[in-house]
């Protein structure tokens, strides 16, 4: 979390999920959309800006990851890790935004190519830490919408339980 009066670099909006299913590709001539889905877990949303680096990702997935936001069966708030459930990861760009006057500006936001490397370091962490600790079999799995696309997002929960976090 950002300390002081340090500008926050990265900022993630977590909401636990029942089910979610995010369209990474329109439809076109050829095929209708393209979706991945997640059952029950967390949806994350991400952006990066100006001044994230990779050497922040593992503090930033340890902290999504571990962070007890997701309901169990007993009712108690577990970790995605120990549910075990599953992560949906949506590129985020508007959450860098700022109000000025009656528009949003985006001047913070990390340049597209390293905030893609970004991006792609972040779901790559996830995988390898999910899968860690879910083991096989159980289904859980990180799925992850298209970096600098417009997405539509269907979601189903149990209570709007969203947290904003900043590093």
């Amino acid at each position: 979390m950002a300390q002081g009066s340090a500008a926050p670099v990265v900022r993630l909006v977590l909401q636990q999920c029942l089910r979610a299913k995010l369209q990474v590709k329109p439809a076109d001539e050829q095929q209708g959309a393209q979706w991945v889905q997640v059952e029950r877990g967390m949806v994350v949303y991400v952006c990066f800006l100006k001044g994230a680096s990779e050497e922040l990702v593992p503090k930033i997935v340890s902290s999504v990851l571990n962070l007890r936001l997701c309901e169990s069966d007993s009712g108690a708030l577990v970790s995605v890790l120990d549910l075990p459930g599953s992560v949906l990861v949506v590129p985020q760009a508007t959450l860098g935004g700022k109000v000025k006057g009656k528009s949003v500006q985006y001047h913070n936001n990390i340049q597209k190519e390293m905030g893609l490397r970004l991006y792609h370091a972040f779901v790559a962490q996830c995988e390898a830490e999910l899968s860690k600790a879910a083991g096989p079999g159980l289904g859980v799995l990180v799925q992850h919408g298209t970096y600098g696309n417009r997405q539509v997002l269907e979601l189903d929960t149990n209570g709007p339980f969203t947290h904003l976090l900043e590093f």
